[in-house]
């Protein structure tokens, strides 16, 4: 009852208390910098899906801080933040980022609460992962090897062994049983690895688990929103990164969509008021998989050195290339965006002029739609815009950028009907200017 009644505010019922952050491209769009920086005006902060292939970045007092599990508001000490049934939990990578907040146990306990229905990432899950990636030889999707496609595999064959689990008396039980499945599928494969090295860690990081407040999160998140708690439901990775609508194979393994915030949480659609997409001024991915705008020149060197484009998880390169604004308006439509927040304006400081796609020819047809076959051949049509010399990393006023960055941006919000409201000049919290 104490962080009921704590985060309880009014008792106005089925108010849309309930606001969803997502990302618009393929990941990487900064979610975890503004999601820090709307955390003063919730109660809650909900991770909904995905697991410790996602890397969210914050930038505070000069220091670059990045959670992979724990949702980015846990560096305000008043916020209660939840990790929902959607997302995969690897206990190992949970005890290291807890371990590296620098805050106890006992006090990030009172403010970090676990849904007792999310399922465990084991060691061999992430043995199969590289085993499956392996495999594919030169056809591989980018991986991020962190067992997660083979986690989330066991959740849909009902397999998977979940949190609560972790608290009955027979789970070293439960997890031998779970590897010896593991062991007979990895026996088909010619793929050589070392149990033990998996497994350091992981015991230790179920220790860690244990000394968290592990609950069934779909009553508590209902309970709060229902009695005026403002919740911001957190997505990972990104629009065109989701299992059903992105650029199938070369897809996570979850619904990184706002419909995912519901299956992840265990919430009502009537619940939910904003519905927040993050987009850069330009586009990155990681991994293999379609990317039309890709720059695979100097300007595409540029963009990624500039804009200090390595994977926070991987720490791979990412790939570089101009806004795809058929995909953005394809993330809007699919998501119900209704606010736009704008991220990495500064790094498109300095270029004379900006391309942006604005449609597609897919194998010789004019298109403003995203093809099925992630195999076809897609060329981008673009329009020019004039770019902006001036450094705005300074600047917090809207009415103050240059001139041709608010061209761009309402050039943007004319294409796709939706407002931008939220522009990021920097990586720094306060390097953020909002916009009425």
């Amino acid at each position: 009852m104490y962080l009921v009644d704590r985060f309880c505010i009014s008792d106005n019922i089925y108010n849309m208390n309930i606001d969803i952050l997502l990302g618009l491209q393929w990941g990487d769009e900064g979610k975890g910098k503004i999601v820090d920086v709307l955390s003063p005006g919730y109660d809650i902060i909900a991770r909904f899906q995905g697991g410790p292939n996602a890397g969210h970045s914050l930038e505070f007092n000069n220091v670059k801080h990045v959670l992979h599990l724990i949702p980015s508001g846990i560096f305000h000490p008043e916020k209660l933040n939840i990790i929902g049934n959607g997302v995969v939990i690897d206990p190992g990578v949970f005890k290291k980022e807890i371990e590296g907040l620098g805050t106890s146990v006992q006090e990030l306990s009172t403010r970090l609460i676990i849904s007792s229905r999310a399922n465990l990432i084991l060691p061999s899950h992430r043995i199969l992962d590289a085993a499956y990636e392996f495999q594919k030889g030169t056809t591989k999707i980018g991986s991020t090897l962190k067992g997660i496609g083979p986690a989330y595999t066991d959740k849909v064959s009902r397999n998977g062994l979940r949190v609560g689990d972790i608290l009955k008396k027979n789970f070293k039980d439960l997890y031998t049983s779970h590897l010896k499945n593991h062991l007979i599928i990895l026996k088909s494969y010619n793929f050589r690895f070392d149990l033990e090295e998996y497994e350091k860690g992981w015991f230790e990081g179920i220790d860690m688990l244990r000394e968290f407040p592990i609950s069934d999160t779909e009553y508590l998140v209902n309970k709060l929103a229902g009695k005026g708690s403002k919740v911001l439901a957190e997505g990972a990775q990104g629009t065109m990164l989701d299992v059903d609508f992105g650029t199938y194979p070369y897809v996570t393994s979850s619904n990184t969509i706002s419909a995912g915030a519901c299956t992840g949480l265990g919430i009502s659609p009537k619940l939910i008021g904003e519905i927040f997409g993050i987009f850069k001024a330009y586009c990155t991915r990681v991994g293999s998989g379609p990317f039309p705008t890709e720059l695979e020149d100097e300007t595409g060197d540029s963009l990624r050195n500039i804009g200090r484009e390595f994977g926070s998880t991987t720490g791979r390169a990412r790939r570089c290339g101009w806004l795809d604004l058929p995909a953005l308006k394809y993330s809007i439509m699919i998501n119900g965006v209704t606010k736009l927040f704008m991220t990495k304006a500064d790094v498109m400081s300095g270029f004379r002029s900006i391309k942006i796609c604005k449609s597609y020819l897919v194998d010789g047809v004019a298109s403003e739609e995203i093809p099925f076959n992630a195999e076809a051949s897609i060329e981008p049509v673009y329009v020019e815009l004039p770019g902006w010399e001036a450094d705005i990393s300074g600047m917090r006023e809207f009415d103050k950028l240059p001139e041709a960055l608010k061209s761009f941006i309402k050039f943007i919000e004319k294409e796709t009907g939706v407002p931008v409201t939220m522009v990021s000049v920097g990586p720094d919290r306060e390097e953020t200017i909002f916009r009425k």
